[in-house]
Order: structure tokens, then sequence, then C-alpha cells
């Protein structure tokens, strides 16, 4: 078994599951484990970690290569969590290889990446290679649902130049992609007997009409001029719950709100526009409210160092390490670029794997394709030493 097959095979044994909000417990919950893994894995190669609280059980974990001589500093991150297990039909976190393929919660999505990084990273270590950049990597937490551990390392500094993040991109630079906000809508009624439903005021009716007007909004959002690499923003109603008896009539509703930014789109205009909508149509709407946003993700767009100065080079990297020149692409998802690239740091977006992989029911990352990117990873940081 290689570097690349068992390192990555120590990774999807630890489980590290992000609850997203829901109750679950348990040792496999939330990315201590992994976190402890990860520096006594940093502690064996000779490198000093540090951990970067976030919030209880959870922290970003940091180590750097400093380069002889090096003026530039690469940020490399992977996030350390994966989505539950629910509706797997194959042991979560039994590594098993088959066919070329390693299977198991997070292969893919994205502790393959994060493996491929490791051996890079430990590559630098024992080679010290001439003019390359120093590096820093960044192993951070829930990346999966609210983004914090992203949201923390951005605000702490970092000295980088440049963030590559991993995430499945089949090997292609992604250098744009959309962001995310979520957010609940909360109707509000007056609660009474079923047998005289006449006496109260039903939020679950309420939040009905409030339905309609939203599919018809998020029909015109797919209508609208799209973004010329992104497409469309999008809006989508994934949750609703309300009332407390079948018979009561229900005194609040809420749902829960996903909607997708393209570049230059806010939390604050797209919410704005998308409750003017609402108005328009439903007259006033003092028994509704919006509650604060728990994603707010911004998407990612290249600026001028990031397509002038970094992409040219990263091309140049790939495609000696892999033999192929990479697409330069983007992509509908979100990932922890979005919060590093709204600092102003140029950000992409490269690693191993298919996003359609990711969070299926038997999750498997090609292996040929985690070792061309721990080749490319390595390559990326020996060639950019004097690109900042």
């Amino acid at each position: 078994m290689d570097a690349v097959t068992r390192l990555l095979s120590d990774l999807v044994a630890i489980p590290s599951v992000n609850p997203m909000g829901r109750p679950l417990g348990g040792p496999g919950v939330l990315e201590g484990r992994m976190s402890d893994y990860l520096v006594d894995w940093f502690r064996d190669l000779g490198i000093t970690c540090e951990r970067q609280p976030v919030s209880p059980g959870r922290e970003n974990v940091l180590a750097r290569y400093e380069a002889p001589g090096a003026t530039t500093t690469i940020l490399f991150d992977a996030h350390q969590d994966t989505v539950p297990t629910d509706g797997m039909t194959i042991p979560p976190f039994l590594p098993t290889v088959e066919g070329g393929r390693l299977h198991g919660r997070g292969s893919c999505d994205i502790k393959g990446g994060m493996a491929a990084m490791l051996v890079a990273f430990a590559r630098l270590v024992r080679e010290r290679p001439r003019g390359s950049a120093s590096l820093l990597m960044a192993c951070t937490v829930d990346e999966e649902f609210t983004h914090t551990g992203a949201s923390r390392l951005a605000a702490h500094w970092h000295g980088a130049s440049l963030a590559v993040v991993a995430e499945p991109t089949l090997l292609d630079l992604v250098d744009r992609h959309k962001g995310a906000v979520r957010w609940k809508a909360r109707a509000r009624g007056i609660a009474c007997h079923s047998s005289t439903p006449h006496l109260g005021a039903n939020a679950i009716y309420r939040m009905g009409r409030v339905l309609q007007v939203l599919a018809d909004y998020a029909q015109s959002l797919r209508d609208a001029t799209p973004d010329p690499v992104l497409g469309s923003p999008t809006l989508s109603v994934g949750r609703i719950e309300g009332g407390q008896s079948v018979n009561v009539v229900p005194d609040w509703c809420e749902i829960e709100i996903d909607r997708r930014l393209v570049p230059g789109e806010t939390f604050e205009d797209a919410s704005q526009r998308v409750w003017s909508a609402l108005e328009e149509r439903l007259g006033s709407l003092d028994w509704l409210e919006f509650l604060p946003p728990w994603v707010n993700m911004p998407p990612l767009a290249p600026n001028r160092a990031s397509s002038e100065i970094w992409l040219p080079r990263l091309v140049n990297a790939v495609s000696k390490a892999t033999g192929r020149t990479p697409q330069i692409a983007g992509v509908p998802y979100g990932t922890d670029a979005g919060p590093l690239g709204a600092t102003g740091l140029p950000c992409v977006v490269f690693g191993p794997g298919d996003i359609a992989q990711a969070h299926t029911k038997d999750e498997w990352v090609e292996l040929d394709q985690v070792r061309a990117a721990s080749e490319a990873y390595y390559q990326m940081v020996c060639d950019l030493g004097d690109a900042g």
C-alpha cells in the first residue's frame, strides 16, 4: 500500500461527522478525533502545529513548512468534517479498495484531497526543494454546514498570498463558485380549537401563500440573465414545520430557504428582493418575519491577482505534475474559498474526485487521481516560490 492510500485509509477510518444542525451525538460526531490524529501526524513529522479554537469541541489544525529563503506563503485548506452517513449502503468508516477506488464516507469529500495535501506537505519537509514557497496547511472544521472553520481562519492573520482549497474538481482549477445563504421564514397565526377554525388564524395556510410566491420567484430567477460562467442564482425551500397538534389551528409555521448567490450578490440584497416579491403579491406582512441566516457564505470570484499572476503558474504546475492541462472552471457549489476569498485573498479550488460522488451512499474516489493531486500540490509549492 503506497503512502497516499495508507494515509487516506487512516483518515476515512476516523469518523468526523458534521451533525448539520441535527441532535446527533457519540464519538463519531464532530472533528475531535480527526484533529487529534492530525496533531499526532504532524508531530511525528517533526512539525509543531497549532490548534485554532472555533467552537466547543471543534478546532482548526494549522501547520507550517518554512522554506529556506522563501518570501511567498501558499495556504492549503482541506476540511476535516464529512456529512452524516444516513442511507449509506457500505460500511462508512471501513475504507475498502476495489478496482482502483477507495470507498468510505469522506473519501471523495474531501479526505482524498486532504491525504494528497498532507503527503505533499511531508515531501516538502523531507526534500526541502530549493526556490519553493512556504506552506501553511490548514485542516478546518465545519465546512459542510456553516463554514465556521474557514471564517475563523480568514479572520486570523496567516500571511498567505494564495489559497488552494481542496474539493473534488476532477483535477481542474476552479476560480469561481456560487455562494449560499440559508435562513428561516416564520409565519405567525392565532391558535384555537380545530372545531372552530374561524376563531383563529392558520399559520400553515399563511405559509402556503408564501410558498406559492416563492415558487414563482424561484422560476423568475432561473429565467433571469445568468452569470456568464456560473449561470443563474437559485432559490429553494428545503424544509417546513409548524403547529403542535392536528386538533389545534397552528399559530406558527417555519420554512428554511436556500438561496445560491452569484458574484456581486449579498444576503442583504437577495433577501430584500425576496421580501419585496412577497409584499408585491401578498400585501402587508405583519404576520411574517425573516430570521437571521445561519449560513452566509459568499461566492468566489476571481480577482486580478488570481487571474493574471497565479492561474497561469498553477496551470503550468498541474500540467507538469499530471501530464494534462487543467480546465479553468466555475462550479455551482460553495467551498471554504468563499470566506477566504471575501478577505481579498486570491483563491483557487483544486482536488481529486468528482463532486457527483460526494455525499453518496457508496462514496468513493479514484486513487490515481489522489496520487496525481499530491504530485500537483507539491509542484504548485515548488513553482510558486517567487510568484508573490
